[in-house]
């Protein structure tokens, strides 16, 4: 079986989906990636992001229901499938063999 490219940042945003537990959605995916990384993203690149990752089968989604808070629309919350998480666990096991292989003192010799 062909496995499917995952980038950086959508690592990032499958990570937050499983953290959230139930209540991501592209608000809370994007203020917790900031929150938690310090990096400024858009809604629109999460959104976009989260699209994607469902187009690759990696996330379902469902509509939550309608709050009042956001003017009686629903939520689209977002949970990771099972080929999502075996995607994760790819990459982290990856992620974890390449920092393993790295030479002791590696990251001094080049100054960081």
């Amino acid at each position: 079986m062909r496995r499917t490219y995952l980038g950086e940042f959508e690592e990032l945003v499958l990570l937050m989906i499983v953290i959230l537990d139930g209540q991501a959605y592209g608000v809370t995916v994007s203020q917790e990636i900031e929150e938690h990384t310090g990096r400024v993203v858009t809604f629109g690149a999460v959104h976009n992001t989260l699209i994607r990752l469902e187009e690759k089968g990696f996330v379902t989604s469902e509509l939550g229901g309608a709050t009042t808070e956001r003017g009686g629309r629903r939520k689209r919350l977002f949970k990771v499938t099972t080929l999502g998480s075996r995607a994760l666990q790819d990459i982290q096991q990856l992620r974890n063999k390449l920092w393993h292989l790295m030479p002791d003192g590696a990251l001094k010799t080049i100054g960081l």
